[in-house]
């Protein structure tokens, strides 16, 4: 049987700590936090692999957890602090959430397929962490009834600014994620100040696309 309290160790050796994720709570969180818990009982061999590993059972629109360094180096870009408000979109079965979870004093996990949610309720309950609030419903629109959020981190790539959660930043608040489809995306971190947000590129990033954040396609005569 696989030694995952191993293979979390050598994820955090090999693909955090290298990619220069150096705050020691998050590092600490990403010892902590079971990752195999997360994934499909057929899949939890893969959780430590460096991937975006499926989270869906055979059968079901595939979702996937961002890659570990990916993940990582997203959360420590958006600078959390312990008394965070935090929202966590497309949370799918909570690892990011639970993640958070040790670094912020309150998460909103949002996923929009509610198996899913159901799923990260189950995980985040079972690993006591009451002060994750889980909601159902569509990516795209955030959860403004908890907002204004200091945070908010983006499991997943988007093709366009999200406006509309840019919009549920508190002035100083930082939204982090993945711009642009495939090999050619960026981490990108947003900030609000006053009102106005500004984005600015942090490292090239890969991350599989959110549901409903694809670009329209334009109409062709």
């Amino acid at each position: 049987m696989l030694d995952f309290a191993a293979a979390r160790r050598t994820m955090v050796d090999s693909q955090v700590r290298t990619s220069d994720v150096t705050d020691p709570r998050l590092i600490a969180a990403m010892l902590d936090v079971p990752r195999e818990r997360f994934l499909p009982p057929e899949n939890a061999a893969l959780a430590y692999l460096d991937f975006d590993a499926p989270a869906t059972a055979p059968g079901r629109p595939v979702r996937r957890l961002l890659k570990p360094m990916v993940l990582a180096r997203l959360i420590q870009a958006a600078e959390i602090a312990p008394g965070d408000h935090v929202l966590d979109v497309g949370c799918a079965t909570g690892y990011s959430s639970a993640i958070l979870a040790r670094l912020a004093r309150k998460v909103v996990a949002l996923e929009e397929d509610a198996g899913l949610a159901a799923l990260a309720r189950d995980n985040l309950r079972a690993l006591h962490l009451h002060h994750v609030e889980v909601e159902s419903g569509l990516l795209t629109e955030g959860w403004p009834a908890r907002a204004p959020f200091d945070a908010i981190i983006l499991n997943g790539a988007v093709e366009l600014a999200p406006e509309a959660l840019l919009q549920q930043l508190r002035s100083g608040g930082r939204l982090a994620g993945v711009l642009g489809r495939g090999p050619a995306g960026k981490a990108m971190i947003y900030r609000s100040i006053g009102g106005e947000c500004g984005g600015r590129p942090a490292f090239d990033a890969a991350a599989p696309l959110l549901p409903g954040f694809t670009e329209p396609t334009a109409f062709v005569f």
